[in-house]
């Protein structure tokens, strides 16, 4: 965790969603989140890396149970760590957001790329 004046920065690193307790804690301790750092991809095949790194889905629900205000997806797209295709994690995080009504809160970027206060990402 990072406290910033605008609000607080949740790294979550490599981990799993698990029951979903570790997102509810974080929003209790810090609830003026700003932007949560979220992993979304290495995520295939789900009966081997369920307990390591969330999928997109997940990401999703540990977004809305954090409470963070908005979201940067990380760890996919550099190296070809597990089963799913290179751009398959967005993809899939952008179906997830659509369902959850959170397109706009949560961006995935490309290695250089930059995202502004309103969310929109952008090449460097």
């Amino acid at each position: 965790m990072i406290e910033a004046p605008g609000g607080g920065i949740y790294f979550a690193g490599d981990t799993g969603f698990g029951d979903g307790s570790t997102f509810r804690e974080v929003a209790r301790a810090h609830p003026q989140l700003r932007l949560a750092l979220l992993p979304v991809g290495a995520h295939a095949p789900r009966w081997f890396m369920k307990d390591q790194h969330m999928n997109p889905a997940e990401a999703v629900e540990a977004f809305r149970l954090c409470g963070a205000r908005q979201a940067v997806g990380h760890h996919w797209g550099t190296f070809r760590l597990t089963d799913e295709g290179y751009d398959e994690s967005p993809r899939e995080l952008a179906s997830a957001l659509r369902r959850a009504g959170l397109a706009r809160s949560f961006v995935t970027l490309m290695p250089g790329s930059i995202v502004n206060e309103a969310g929109t990402a952008a090449k460097a």
